[in-house]
């Protein structure tokens, strides 16, 4: 059975279930108007679908926790349909479908330890570190003066991702990514 708390009790990160879908709460906001019922916004993302939406409750309002478990997993391959993940503990496999993970697929390199959303025992997501580390392996090279401009251009990393980098990073060096926002932290590593 389902547990139900009170809207006032949510928290960031926690998994609630919103008309039948689960959602992941990305943050939330009380209100106070004036005038009329206090009320509480919350920002969350659908697990399934993985669309972010902004769903208003009444203060008085009680929310359904969905039934969610983490699993530590590492990452193992792709078949082109799926993506397979070891579980860390049992050493069980799991199959993600590529439509689930579409964002977080970009930044995923064989090896990496990820966590494995469950939503009533089937695999719905997943969550990568907050940083990784990947070699460019395509970049125009830097002109000249451009590294005095302190522009962007784009990088192909070694997953397939297209990111901003700054003018004087080259191909194979290795840069630190934000996997949440997608963008170019640092460079880690110069190639020789």
């Amino acid at each position: 059975m389902a547990t139900e708390i009170d809207i006032n009790r949510i928290q960031k990160d926690m998994f609630i279930e919103y008309k039948g879908e689960p959602y992941r709460v990305l943050d939330y906001e009380h209100v106070k108007p004036g005038k009329g019922q206090a009320f509480v916004r919350v920002k969350a993302k659908n697990m399934k679908t993985g669309n972010v939406t902004e769903i208003t409750f009444k203060a008085s309002d009680k929310i359904q926790l969905a039934d969610f478990e983490q699993v530590y997993a590492t990452y193992s391959y792709n078949d082109g349909e799926n993506y397979y993940f070891m579980n860390t503990q049992t050493y069980d496999m799991t199959a993600i479908p590529k439509e689930n993970i579409e964002n977080e697929a970009k930044f995923l390199k064989e090896g990496m330890e990820v966590i494995v959303f469950l939503y009533k025992g089937q695999p719905v997501g997943i969550e990568l570190p907050k940083h990784v580390e990947l070699k460019v392996v395509e970049t125009e090279p830097a002109f000249k003066g451009d590294t005095q401009a302190g522009g962007t251009k784009p990088a192909k990393l070694e997953t397939g991702a297209v990111i901003q980098v700054p003018f004087f990073v080259k191909e194979g060096d290795i840069v630190k990514v934000d996997t949440r926002t997608g963008s170019y932290v640092e460079r880690v590593k110069e190639e020789k």
